[in-house]
């Protein structure tokens, strides 16, 4: 299963920004997917996830109320919605999946794409 990142770029503080990853439709349905991050010289961090039913999400502490993650089964893609964004929030985004139930760790996932960045300047 291919996962490809779109949307990154670069945004002023306080902007919005919505990263898109698209999955093969074939396996979607029974993925459930996170985004992570990833900023210079620090480890991977957990951003977002959702369930494969998509009744279930979660939330770092620091993205809770901006960022909203979503799943569209009909175009096979799980989205990012990031507004008020922050310098803090410089990082590549990457999605990842795994069968069925979401995690919080980086460990939890078995499919990575490649990335993508996101640039926030103040």
């Amino acid at each position: 299963v291919q996962l490809v990142e779109s949307g990154g770029g670069v945004v002023q503080a306080g902007g919005s920004l919505r990263l898109s990853c698209a999955a093969d439709g074939r396996f979607f349905i029974n993925y459930a997917f996170g985004w992570f991050r990833q900023a210079p010289g620090k480890e991977r961090e957990f951003v977002s996830a959702i369930n494969w039913s998509g009744d279930s999400t979660s939330y770092a502490d620091s993205v809770k109320d901006r960022f909203i993650i979503s799943r569209d089964k009909a175009v096979s893609t799980v989205d990012l919605q990031m507004s008020d964004l922050q310098p803090e929030d410089t990082a590549v985004y990457f999605c990842a999946a795994r069968l069925y139930h979401s995690g919080t760790a980086a460990e939890d996932y078995d499919l990575w794409g490649q990335g993508t960045q996101v640039t926030v300047s103040s």
